[in-house]
């Protein structure tokens, strides 16, 4: 079972979420609002690094006004884990423990069809 963590209002994760339902692929949604550990942050960091996992783009880090900070790689870690929603999405996690970070329809196809 692949566990998809995201937000339910994001549009990619919509899109992620669509193709596994169309696709009959079986999925658990974690909602990085209600119910994030910070564990996993280090664990999935060990399978991609800081700046794929890291969302520039998001409002939560125009809101925190990021854009002006120089921040390294361990201080990114710590806002991720104390600001979740930093963490771009979806991220999707599947069972042998690889990481699709975001939605891109070639790779989701690459990998579950």
């Amino acid at each position: 079972m692949v566990e998809i963590y995201g937000i339910k209002n994001c549009d990619s994760v919509k899109k992620a979420l669509r193709f596994l339902e169309k696709n009959s692929i079986e999925y658990r949604f974690v909602d990085l609002r209600d119910s994030f550990e910070c564990e996993n942050i280090g664990r999935w960091l060990t399978k991609v690094d800081i700046t794929t996992l890291f969302n520039r783009r998001g409002r939560k880090y125009r809101e925190l006004n990021l854009s002006k900070e120089s921040l390294n790689d361990s201080q990114m870690a710590k806002l991720l884990c104390k600001e979740p929603l930093l963490i771009k999405r979806p991220v999707a996690v599947l069972e042998n423990g690889d990481l699709i970070v975001g939605f891109e329809e070639t790779k989701y196809k690459e990998r579950f069809l």
